[in-house]
């Protein structure tokens, strides 16, 4: 079992920057494909981003490829994903989570099995 928590998140402008982290806790991290998934209010889930345990694969959703970049320490347990260009519909609270066996390469949100508490991405126009 791998426990989650997020951090980075804030309130910045449209076209700033921002820096998630998500620091994982378990022996077995570097065996799990990792993701971000975000959610805003009234909104389902929604796929952002993934990275393959070896960090040798990532896909991201259409919505934000060429704009977030997701990245992987397995020495320090940790997943980050770099924002850039940020854009008001991208305001919602963001999760990082393992990927269910079989579900990577699925841009779903239902392709994570589990996650942290979240961490509030808010950009005003």
């Amino acid at each position: 079992q791998v426990q989650l928590v997020e951090s980075g998140g804030g309130l910045v402008q449209a076209g700033d920057s921002l820096r998630l982290s998500c620091a994982a806790s378990g022996r077995t991290f570097s065996s799990y494909h990792m993701g971000w998934f975000r959610q805003a209010p009234g909104k389902e889930r929604e796929f952002v981003a993934a990275i393959s345990w070896s960090a040798r694969s990532t896909y991201y959703a259409d919505s934000v490829k060429g704009r977030f970049t997701i990245s992987r320490d397995n020495a320090k347990n940790m997943v980050y994903l770099q924002m850039n260009g940020l854009k008001p519909e991208d305001t919602a609270v963001y999760y990082c989570g393992t990927i269910r066996n079989g579900s990577f390469g699925t841009r779903s949100g239902a392709a994570f099995g589990s996650w942290g508490q979240g961490t509030q991405v808010t950009v005003s126009s």
